[in-house]
């Protein structure tokens, strides 16, 4: 009976990070199924998609600023936040990436620089891939500065999910801390309750 604890609990850890590798894996290809579906649009159907959603963006903030802004104050608008969008929108997608792939790796590697590299490369051969295959669609370009951005959103990625793990490796600290000071101040309590013999 003991052997089978033994064996179900040096199996959990190994359980865990067969799952957690799992669902970074389908939601990473679930994000590059998105971005090649993105990149495949020729130039008049993206256009159209950035500008959709930059008049949106326009009207809700008309709406809750009430300011009441003009029709033509508001195409304006919408036209000057497009180009702004889309690289918000490629920065997002990739800090996306970042935190996927890091989860992922972080599963089979210790934290340190090769973890940190392999995730950047990743995510730097993804956005040139990705710039690369762009090339070939009508009306569309490969720019070496949209790779670098992309490249950054990765690093922000990461960033964010390096600075919540050493968040929640602290919090656990001093959980621990509290938990091991709570003990011994019950035990020196009972020692000093404890009657002389």
């Amino acid at each position: 009976m003991k052997n089978k604890h033994r064996s179900f609990s040096w199996d959990r850890p190994k359980r865990r990070k067969l799952i957690v590798t799992g669902i970074a894996a389908v939601l990473l290809g679930i994000l590059y199924s998105m971005i090649f579906s993105f990149s495949a649009q020729d130039s008049v159907e993206s256009g159209s998609l950035s500008r959709m959603i930059s008049e949106k963006c326009v009207s809700l903030a008309n709406a809750l600023s009430g300011f009441s802004w003009s029709e033509a104050k508001m195409a304006g608008m919408a036209e000057n936040f497009e180009h702004p969008l889309r690289k918000i929108a490629h920065f997002s997608e990739y800090a996306c990436m970042g935190i996927l792939v890091y989860v992922l790796w972080s599963q089979w590697m210790k934290q340190g620089r090769w973890l940190y590299l392999l995730t950047a490369v990743w995510v730097f051969l993804s956005a040139a891939g990705d710039e690369f295959h762009q090339y070939f669609v009508p009306g569309r370009y490969a720019s070496i500065a949209d790779v670098l951005l992309d490249t950054c959103g990765g690093a922000a990625g990461m960033l964010f999910c390096i600075c919540a793990a050493a968040l929640w490796r602290r919090h656990g600290e001093k959980k621990s801390r509290r938990c091991r000071g709570s003990d011994s101040h019950g035990i020196q309590k009972t020692a000093e309750k404890a009657p002389l013999r």
